[in-house]
């Protein structure tokens, strides 16, 4: 297949995911507003007005979509999206209604251990059944972990969407590259769809993701980092999705440390349930950046962070371990500039309190 013929296909895979999703957001923006599904603004909260909930139904459209049209695409990813699309069941009744977060997580945590025993896991330690929990345990952690950190960083207008256009951006290079057609067509349709979103999502945002769409992608992400052949190398094969999804990973692990430290959550209940303005992007607000300013610095780094991975994918162990390390000294020295910030800066005051 030449690359001209690659390239056709790709563009087709991409377009009509992009049409529909951008389409029918309008739509959706009007129903939530009538049914008034709408996020409340409040003191956690950046936005002003009540802002419509539903994009999320409008990412999952565009995905299904994608995947009606090329049936091998959907044929091998059935597992992933039959799970992603529970976890946005579950949270669009949280969106609706209000779930409790502990409860949300054991569902999503059941939901994972379904796709996992249907295949969708790491596969890299010893073979026995020490090896075999130790990767349903760690593809447990990865798949319920990203899920909800890509949550935690959809605080922001467009943020979540164009972080996960550059994800998938990244996977789909590195999939194409290495002869994996299908997964990579997956990637293009997500990526095609939070496109299609992210007109209505940006500045002044129209309507959000909610958390069902947050957490669908974040799911479908999680997903595509665990299925890819990324490397012949166990290291590299492990490093390319961290380094690649490294922004939610470290927002996560961030505002943990900060929240236990400051005495904010004592059990992993109370830490389920918190909720406030403290994740990276409203530190870098604090700091002096606009909103918009604070996205592109993120949106930055996520590219920086895909280059490596790209970079990465022909290296040995050594290196791959090298690229982490640099990785984690660059988010080290970034949260050692927002607490130098947060002590120093006049009038700075506990962030719950703002």
């Amino acid at each position: 297949m030449t690359f001209e013929v690659k390239l056709r296909e790709i563009i087709g895979i991409l377009l009509l995911p992009f049409l529909i999703v951008y389409i029918l957001t309008f739509i959706l923006r009007r129903i939530a507003s009538k049914l008034d599904i709408v996020d409340i603004p409040g003191r956690r909260k950046i936005h002003r007005r009540p802002i419509p909930l539903l994009g999320g139904l409008a990412i999952f459209t565009g995905v299904i979509a994608g995947l009606y049209f090329n049936s091998d695409v959907a044929k091998d990813a059935l597992p992933l999206f039959l799970g992603a699309t529970s976890i946005l069941i579950v949270n669009l009744i949280d969106d609706i209604k209000g779930l409790s977060a502990h409860f949300r997580v054991i569902i999503e945590s059941f939901i994972a251990l379904l796709v996992i025993f249907s295949g969708v896991r790491v596969s890299f330690l010893p073979l026995g059944f020490w090896g075999d929990l130790g990767e349903v345990l760690i593809t447990l952690i990865w798949l319920v972990g990203v899920t909800n950190a890509f949550n935690y960083l959809d605080g922001m207008d467009g943020l979540a969407c164009g972080s996960a256009i550059i994800n998938t951006f990244y996977f789909a290079l590195i999939l194409f590259k290495t002869h994996q057609f299908n997964l990579g067509a997956l990637s293009v349709i997500l990526m095609a769809s939070c496109l299609g979103f992210l007109p209505h999502n940006f500045r002044k945002a129209k309507i959000f993701l909610g958390d069902a769409g947050s957490t669908f992608i974040g799911f479908m992400l999680a997903g595509i980092g665990i299925l890819g052949n990324w490397a012949e190398d166990n290291i590299v094969k492990i490093s390319i999705p961290v380094l690649i999804l490294g922004v939610p990973i470290f927002d996560m692990v961030f505002t943990t440390i900060i929240r236990i430290k400051e005495g904010k959550v004592k059990t992993i209940i109370e830490w389920l349930r918190y909720g406030g303005k403290d994740h990276f992007h409203h530190y870098l607000v604090y700091l002096g950046l606009s909103p918009l300013g604070a996205v592109f610095f993120i949106w930055t780094v996520t590219f920086a962070l895909g280059l490596s991975a790209v970079m990465l994918r022909n290296d040995r162990a050594w290196e791959g371990i090298l690229t982490l390390a640099q990785a984690s000294v660059i988010f080290a020295i970034i949260g050692v500039l927002i607490v130098i910030g947060r002590r120093k800066k006049s009038g700075w005051q506990a962030v719950d309190s703002s």
